[in-house]
């Protein structure tokens, strides 16, 4: 195994021109973050259909996207080990070139009709999310705890840019296909590679000097021991603080309880007679909610401490269980349901992943992130397969109840941690 570099590999940087530097890697991770939320917003819209068309059964329609959550999860720890290694430069690029490959592989996939080749493609393509999950911790890597949760929210905002593009300009990509053997529910597949290439090629050529190898360089060294990468130094450096359980927990409950309420929702409105165009305009209300609140979020987090605003996640998420398990036939109910589901998910993502930064070392914080975007994507994974499952078997109104549900491990362990006192900075 190549060693990792040594700390003297990260440039020097003076206290002056720390400021100029955060903001110069600030933009960067914006524009590779539109970039690469434009690719996985194009790809997941059409996931279902492209399973449809190969199998000719919509019974199979979900496990395209599945494919895709699983492969976001199982790619969050080798990813994570080559940044503790070499930096995020590297695992970025990495990232988005293998997001790029399955888009070529869903598209080589579908043209010749094989359904394993569309899930092979499909669980590559997820690394595209892997790099836009991981590019809100580099954004920290340079920030003191004071300004963390506002660099996090900033990357998770311009989210917002690509994830709104992707669906709208889906069909016109795909259009451009009309006439050739590459099929109109695929071709989007190639801008979303596209797309891919280009975020990896603003990341490898301008995220210099690496935020992660600058931030150990100015760490102090006392603090700069072994570099720790496997998935069980991740876990021990968990274990050895209860805010770094506290924050993993409440990603996963988080994403998990978004997941699976958003995920059934277009089924429940078609129930009560929604269109399309209604569905639509309910998911891009989520969606709003999720990303063009983040500043706002990230600005709590760091203005009235990361537990508050956990806190807050947990009112926010029941109350949109509450609203949308409760709304029946009532649109526009499920509607402010969803858009109160993002602006929950928000805070949560936002505020945990600030205090997971704050409560672990230095030197185990890369693998850390890993575990942490392992444990959220399987988690969700979970849920969303569930999900289908009990509305089935129980209706709407039982998820959003199994969803608040989840939430009180998080309420217990927050309000542990308030009585027992913050413990650290930004908490």
């Amino acid at each position: 195994m190549t060693p990792p570099l040594p700390l003297s590999a990260a440039p020097t940087v003076t206290a002056a021109g720390l400021p100029a530097l955060q903001r110069r890697i600030s933009a960067v991770l914006v524009v590779s973050q539109i970039l690469g939320g434009l690719g996985v917003a194009i790809g997941i819209a059409l996931a279902p259909m492209l399973a449809t068309e190969v199998t000719g059964s919509e019974a199979l329609s979900g496990l395209a996207p599945t494919a895709s959550v699983a492969g976001t999860a199982l790619l969050s720890l080798p990813l994570a080990a080559l940044m503790t290694s070499r930096g995020r430069r590297p695992g970025l690029v990495l990232a988005y070139l293998v997001g790029a490959l399955g888009g070529g592989l869903v598209v080589l996939g579908t043209v010749v009709r094989s359904f394993p080749l569309l899930l092979l493609g499909m669980a590559a393509f997820g690394a595209g999310s892997s790099a836009n999950l991981q590019a809100r911790f580099a954004a920290a890597d340079l920030v003191g705890p004071e300004r963390r949760g506002r660099a996090i929210s900033t990357v998770i905002w311009a989210t917002t840019i690509g994830s709104v593009l992707g669906p709208n300009i889906a069909a016109p990509a795909g259009r451009l296909f009309h006439g050739t053997p590459v099929p109109e529910t695929a071709g989007p597949y190639l801008w979303s590679a596209a797309a891919f290439l280009l975020a990896g090629a603003v990341v490898a050529v301008l995220l210099r000097p690496d935020p992660l190898l600058t931030a150990r360089a100015l760490a102090p060294r006392s603090t700069q021991g072994e570099q720790k990468r496997s998935l069980r130094a991740g876990i021990a450096a968990v274990r050895e603080s209860p805010m770094a359980k506290l924050a993993m927990v409440t990603v996963a409950v988080s994403h998990t309880a978004m997941v699976s309420i958003m995920v059934m929702t277009p089924v429940h409105l078609g129930r009560h007679g929604a269109d399309l165009q209604l569905i639509g305009l309910v998911i891009s209300g989520h969606i709003a909610g999720m990303y063009a609140f983040s500043p706002v979020m990230g600005w709590l987090a760091d203005r009235f401490g990361r537990l508050s605003v956990i806190g807050l996640t947990v009112g926010l998420l029941s109350g949109a269980a509450l609203l949308a398990g409760t709304a029946g036939p009532r649109h526009g109910q499920t509607a402010l349901g969803l858009f109160v589901l993002g602006l929950g998910w928000s805070a949560g993502m936002i505020a945990g992943s600030a205090l997971l930064t704050d409560s672990v070392p230095q030197a185990a914080r890369a693998a850390v992130q890993g575990l942490s975007d392992l444990t959220m994507n399987a988690a969700a994974g979970i849920g969303g397969a569930a999900a289908g499952l009990i509305v089935a078997q129980w209706g709407y109104g039982p998820l959003n109840a199994i969803g608040a549900a989840l939430l009180l491990p998080v309420a217990a362990l927050a309000l542990r941690r308030s009585l027992k006192g913050s413990g650290g900075a930004g908490a």
